[in-house]
C-alpha cells in the first residue's frame, strides 16, 4: 500500500526554521514524485515544492523560493522539506503527497495519495 506520513510540524518565532519530513512506504522516491502542499485556514490548498527525486529536479513556489529546500534521502525513502526564514503568512498545515508518474508539479489534483498533514504555526 502507498502511504506517506508527514513529521516535524511544530511552533517556531517569525525567522526560524523547521525541517519536515516525508516518509513514503509502498513505493520508492525513484518511481513517484513528492509534492510538499500547504493549507491556511478560510485559504485553498496551495502547492509549495515538488521534486522528481529520479533526476533531482525540483520546483518551488514563488512565495517560498530562496527560504525553503526540499530534497530526497533514498536510505530512507523519505522526502524532507527545510524552511528557513519563516514568517507568519507560512503558518498552515503541511501535507505531502505522492504522484505515481515522477513528474513534479505544484497541482494538486495531480497527487493520488496524500498524508494526514503537520501544522506549523509561525509566531509574530
Amino acid at each position: 500500500e502507498v502511504q506517506v506520513v508527514e513529521s516535524g510540524g511544530g511552533l517556531v518565532q517569525t525567522g526560524g526554521s523547521l525541517r519536515l519530513s516525508c516518509a513514503a512506504s509502498g513505493f520508492t522516491l525513484d518511481d513517484y514524485a513528492i509534492g510538499w502542499f500547504r493549507q491556511a485556514p478560510g485559504k485553498r490548498r496551495e502547492g509549495v515544492s515538488a521534486i522528481n527525486s529520479r533526476v533531482n529536479y525540483k520546483i518551488y513556489a514563488d512565495s517560498v523560493q530562496g527560504r525553503f529546500t526540499i530534497s530526497s534521502d533514498f536510505a530512507k525513502n523519505t522526502v524532507y522539506l527545510q524552511m528557513n526564514s519563516l514568517k507568519p503568512e507560512d503558518t498552515a498545515v503541511y501535507y505531502c503527497a505522492a504522484k505515481w508518474d515522477g513528474m513534479e508539479s505544484l497541482e494538486d489534483y495531480e497527487y493520488e495519495h496524500w498524508g494526514q498533514g503537520t501544522q506549523v504555526t509561525v509566531s509574530s
